[in-house]
């Protein structure tokens, strides 16, 4: 999968949560892309059976799609989760660079950066309870 497919699904994944529905043209207006431009980009994920689209236009994920979007979310959210809470950047920044980190990190550093969050979060957790 190349950055600007993951890009896109990150994009209708947000939407989705954000608004339930989402159709090209919300996609253009978030990313600020032409509808030219998203209209070619969405071809390409239904070719690549990642997204279906309904007679209203609306954009909805395959089952595989779903599960392949919540994870792209998921490491998206997990990278920039730790660069504000452990490196102390502010979100806006954080959300660009997780943007840009989460293309190109391998597997295993990610695995452990996401089992980092998840014990620290533990960690703190526990801490918060104790005091």
């Amino acid at each position: 999968m190349n950055r600007s497919a993951e890009d896109y699904i990150k994009t209708i994944y947000t939407l989705k949560m954000k608004h339930g529905c989402v159709h090209s043209v919300d996609v253009a207006h978030e990313l600020g892309f032409s509808k030219a431009s998203v209209s070619v980009a969405m071809a390409n994920l239904r070719e690549k059976n990642i997204i279906e689209m309904k007679k209203n236009g609306e954009i909805e994920f395959t089952e595989n799609g779903n599960k392949l979007a919540a994870d792209i979310y998921e490491r998206h959210s997990i990278l920039s989760g730790f660069l504000q809470k452990v490196a102390g950047v502010d979100e806006k920044t954080a959300s660009a660079d997780a943007c840009r980190i989460e293309h190109f990190i391998s597997d295993s550093t990610y695995s452990g950066i996401k089992k980092f969050v998840r014990n620290a979060g533990e960690y703190v957790y526990k801490e918060e309870n104790e005091a």
